[in-house]
């Protein structure tokens, strides 16, 4: 068996070894830990605990036009007051009422009844969504005008 030599030119020679790149390597190594830890930090945000959570206990369709909702809103700063948006639905899912509803601080769970006024008739009323971000219109005495 004899041992064919490749030409040089061609496919370079074999005496040649790759050399580690240390700082290449250390500077990818940072990259992804850096992109670790920012999805962490979002999946945090988004799949932790939320500051404020409300949610439907019950309802009452009243008549036609309006509904009952009672509200539960649980915080976890409760000196602060929160906004919560309540909403209600037809047979069809089309939404017929909306209304901002101001929930003063308190300690614990809040409970809060409201009464929407509805476009058609309704069959469920539910909390929409809460917040911190309470407008200045329903955390002042004045009524807006327009």
């Amino acid at each position: 068996m004899t041992n064919q030599q490749l030409p040089p030119e061609r496919y370079g020679s074999r005496g040649r070894v790759a050399r580690s790149r240390p700082a290449l390597r250390w500077s990818l190594l940072a990259l992804a830990l850096v992109a670790l830890v920012g999805v962490a930090v979002l999946g945090y945000r988004n799949l932790g605990s939320p500051p404020i959570d409300g949610k439907q206990v019950a309802f009452r369709i009243v008549d036609d036009h309006t509904v009952q909702v009672t509200v539960e809103v649980q915080r976890d700063d409760p000196a602060k007051p929160a906004d919560c948006v309540v909403r209600a639905r037809a047979e069809s899912g089309v939404e017929v009422g909306r209304r901002e509803v101001l929930i003063h601080p308190s300690e614990g769970v809040t409970r809060q009844e409201t009464q929407l006024r509805t476009s058609g008739r309704a069959v469920i009323g539910e909390v929409y969504g809460c917040t911190y971000n309470v407008p200045e219109y329903l955390s002042t005495q004045t009524r807006p005008t327009g």
